[in-house]
């Protein structure tokens, strides 16, 4: 039957009838905040490209970190930028390089919050690309030995997650036998499965100062073209050990968050890049659009579309309007 036996706008009367019908619902607790880390003291440099969000040497961090736990964040994901870099990405894995030191000053002081790392090397070589170059290519195993000493030395210095987002092929399977190897059996491993050749990530390159100095990522990181190679990518990750799996971006990939999360029901995360966030912002300042509708309107997405857990520079604002 139709109308007007059925009217569907009956359910939509007020907050109040809305709110009791509704189907999907963000909370605080889906949340995991990116966060910059940068070398010096009482350091707190705004990103241009992505206003509100900071470079902040580690004792402005811990305090940034504070005031997400008073928030009701439950968990950050930590990038480094190094004092220097060379093309060993060397101090990505050395015991005070920028991440190790800041995982334990934020340990030390919020240990309650959730403290994941991103393992990947682009923000510590020379060169900008994600692991070990040879004749001007990546060279997918013998970075692989790269990222298990990455992922041991954050884990000894207090990680609870990491997070590869380097897209080699094996490389889950080679952090978990590192891991396991050194008695960490219990850090979980949250995989950038399905990460996308975008061009949404060019603000995180500004931030993070990663650009690749030579060509680009596209012979490792997907072509947005396929989705049954993205399925594929996730499965084969999930085999090697990952515990949660991850589609970056978000909002051009809603069809894969979705098809990820019906196909396999393991934790699923979605990365809303700083691309999308600078959309928003931008458009927002232009007065073209409510920009606080549009964040919650974009994560609500992320969410209905399947994820379980929202990577978002957004988190913090969206955070403060859920509490």
């Amino acid at each position: 039957m139709g109308f007007p036996t059925h009217r569907m706008r009956r359910l939509r009367l007020n907050n109040t009838i809305r709110d009791m019908v509704r189907e999907t619902s963000l909370s605080v607790n889906d949340f995991i905040y990116p966060l910059f880390v940068q070398p010096g003291a009482g350091k707190k440099d705004e990103i241009v490209s992505m206003p509100g969000n900071y470079r902040f040497s580690i004792d402005e961090l811990v305090k940034e970190v504070e005031d997400l736990k008073r928030l009701g964040v439950p968990a950050v994901m930590l990038f480094g930028i190094p004092e220097q870099k060379d093309e060993r990405g060397s101090e990505g894995i050395a015991e005070n390089g920028i991440i190790q030191r800041a995982v334990r000053e934020i340990k030390n002081s919020v240990p309650e919050i959730v403290v994941i790392t991103d393992v990947c090397f682009c923000e510590y070589t020379s060169h900008g690309h994600c692991g070990c170059v040879l004749d001007q290519q990546v060279d997918n195993d013998a970075t692989l030995e790269w990222l298990g000493k990455m992922a041991i030395s954050h884990a000894k210095a207090g990680a609870d997650v990491v997070a590869p987002s380097d897209m080699m092929d094996g490389r889950i399977g080679a952090i978990r036998q590192s891991l396991d190897e050194q008695g960490f059996h219990n850090t979980p491993i949250l995989s950038y499965a399905a990460k996308f050749a975008s061009a949404f990530y060019g603000p995180f390159r500004d931030a993070a100062d990663s650009a690749p100095q030579f060509g680009d990522r596209r012979s490792y990181q997907m072509d947005p073209a396929n989705g049954d190679e993205a399925i594929r990518e996730v499965a084969l990750d999930i085999e090697e050990g990952a515990d949660i799996v991850m589609v970056k971006p978000a909002l051009p990939y809603l069809d894969i968050i979705r098809r990820v999360k019906d196909k396999f029901q393991l934790p699923t995360a979605a990365y809303n890049v700083s691309g999308e966030f600078a959309m928003v912002k931008a458009a927002g300042k232009m007065g073209w659009i409510d920009e606080t509708r549009v964040m919650m309107e974009w994560l609500l997405s992320i969410k209905r579309a399947g994820a379980d857990l929202i990577l978002s520079y957004f988190a913090k604002d969206a955070a403060r309007l859920l509490s």
